[in-house]
């Protein structure tokens, strides 16, 4: 009776296993998820500068290759490590923060290569302006979280954009150039 119980177990686990991922609400994990920008200063060097505040939603359903996601940066939270380039970049010549306290990215498209994604189309807010952006991955997983006993998804998503199209102008052609490289990570707890 016992040798049946252990095989009829296994046998479930086996179907549990090979049954697909369903459609699941997740939201983003504070500690492991961040959004960064790099824009070249002069041409020597990289500014990094990273948003220490984000929330976001994320519906995601493997088995049908589909997923939404809305993430929310709060643009008075960046930091550069330089507190006086901080206030700077939070100013009207840049950010604007006073006026436009937040950064935001919703998606119209999620795009799977195999079962993974491998990038996402959106729209992209900053400064009140809103313009298409498509955020390619560098990596993608879902894992079962030991510590939270949850599944969680995630990966590193990044983009280049023309600052120009959200009013980013400031020191054009003197400081730095038009490109500026958008990096998100974000892993989301299933709910």
């Amino acid at each position: 009776m016992r040798l049946h119980t252990l095989i009829a177990a296994a046998g479930l686990t086996a179907v549990a296993v090979a049954v697909p991922a369903m459609a699941a609400d997740y939201v983003t994990e504070p500690t492991h998820t961040h959004a960064y920008f790099e824009i070249s200063h002069f041409g020597a060097a990289v500014n990094r500068v990273r948003f220490d505040k984000e929330e976001g939603k994320i519906q995601f359903d493997p088995a049908a290759k589909t997923g939404h996601v809305e993430l929310t940066i709060d643009a008075s939270s960046l930091n550069s490590g330089v507190p006086p380039f901080d206030a700077h970049l939070k100013g009207a010549d840049i950010f604007d923060v006073e006026r436009h306290p937040t950064i935001k990215f919703v998606s119209t498209k999620f795009h799977f290569k195999g079962d993974k994604v491998s990038s996402v189309d959106g729209q992209l807010t900053i400064k009140g302006k809103t313009h298409p952006v498509t955020l390619k991955a560098s990596q993608f997983a879902c894992y079962q979280s030991p510590m939270l006993k949850r599944e969680v998804c995630g990966g590193d998503f990044s983009a280049t954009i023309d600052r120009t199209q959200w009013g980013l102008d400031y020191g054009m052609g003197m400081v730095a150039g038009k490109e500026v490289k958008l990096i998100a990570t974000v892993e989301a707890v299933r709910q």
